[in-house]
């Protein structure tokens, strides 16, 4: 089966299509034809080892020292089941599911073998397995950042998302909004109708001022970008209010009960897909650059196969 291989850390052209032998399920693993992956910005941090200092001796004893153990990138998946191991019970051939790897990567291929009681369900009904995929990385690190803020319906909160035309800042809005909070996000001119489109109304254009020196405050602060540090937000934050970053130590774990909520969402029509662009596997390198440009707006799709 073809793959993406990331032959070393380094620059978009470190990545080539190679084949390699397609998995074998085991008794209790799905095997999954995958028609679409995405192009994350936690891909393209791996591919280049994009952190500095003390982080990237940690991701380097996590990931490899001169290029990733496994070698396949790609967290996130959207296709069809191939054929399922003898224990399997949840899932049949022939059904569409969607899912995530994390740490085992592997989604840049034509296969890929899950557990059954991995991070993998039903896709939603009403989606297109590129809309599936969209939903996935930013939905699932979103959903685990505002679990730790405890958004609730029964609660008026105001929330702040920092870098909201992202995968992840998309998705934490529009959960956001679902659990009825008052949000505002900051983002740049270029994304304003981007927000627009999903809801928002209040929104501060970090190119035209600085969100920090404005006196509102909020119950939730969520840098999904990474940007800030606590402290510059501080003064922004109520006095139990929760301040969480996607650039600090803390790891957002995902699970089958995020992708069960993604899905709900969905299909009631409570979270949209935010697609920018659609790139053919062998263009992998050109999507990698993209993404790397740091302008995407939602989510970059890769199409392994129709």
């Amino acid at each position: 089966m073809k793959s993406v291989v990331c032959t070393k850390y380094g620059t978009p052209d470190v990545l080539q299509i190679q084949e390699i032998k397609k998995p074998i399920p085991k008794d209790n693993e799905i095997l999954v034809r995958i028609i679409s992956t995405a192009v994350n910005s936690g891909d393209t941090r791996v591919r280049g080892l994009a952190v500095e200092g003390f982080m990237k001796i940690i991701m380097q004893l996590v990931l490899g020292f001169s290029k990733p153990r496994k070698p396949i990138l790609g967290t996130v998946y959207a296709g069809i089941v191939e054929e399922v191991g003898a224990k399997v019970l949840k899932f049949k051939k022939g059904d569409s599911v969607f899912g995530m790897t994390g740490f085992n990567f592997g989604t840049y291929a034509e296969y890929i073998a899950i557990k059954e009681k991995g991070n993998i369900s039903l896709m939603p009904v009403n989606a297109t397995y590129d809309e599936a995929v969209s939903l996935i990385f930013g939905g699932q690190t979103a959903i685990y950042f505002i679990e730790k803020a405890k958004l609730s319906k029964k609660k008026s909160q105001k929330v702040l998302v920092i870098g909201a035309t992202g995968s992840v800042g998309a998705a934490a809005l529009q959960i956001a909004q679902y659990y009825s909070a008052d949000v505002t996000v900051v983002c740049s001119s270029d994304g304003k109708d981007f927000v627009e489109n999903l809801g928002i109304s209040k929104i501060i254009l970090y190119d035209k001022e600085d969100f920090t020196k404005h006196n509102n405050q909020y119950d939730f602060i969520f840098d999904a970008v990474g940007k800030t540090t606590k402290k510059q937000c501080q003064h922004l934050l109520k006095t139990e209010g929760v301040y969480k970053t996607v650039g600090g130590l803390e790891y957002a774990s995902e699970s089958h009960q995020q992708l069960e909520f993604l899905k709900m969402l969905f299909e009631n029509g409570k979270l949209k897909a935010t697609i920018d662009r659609i790139y053919s596997f062998e263009s992998v390198v050109e999507a990698h650059e993209y993404v790397d440009t740091g302008r995407k707006k939602g989510n970059v799709i890769l199409k392994v196969s129709e």
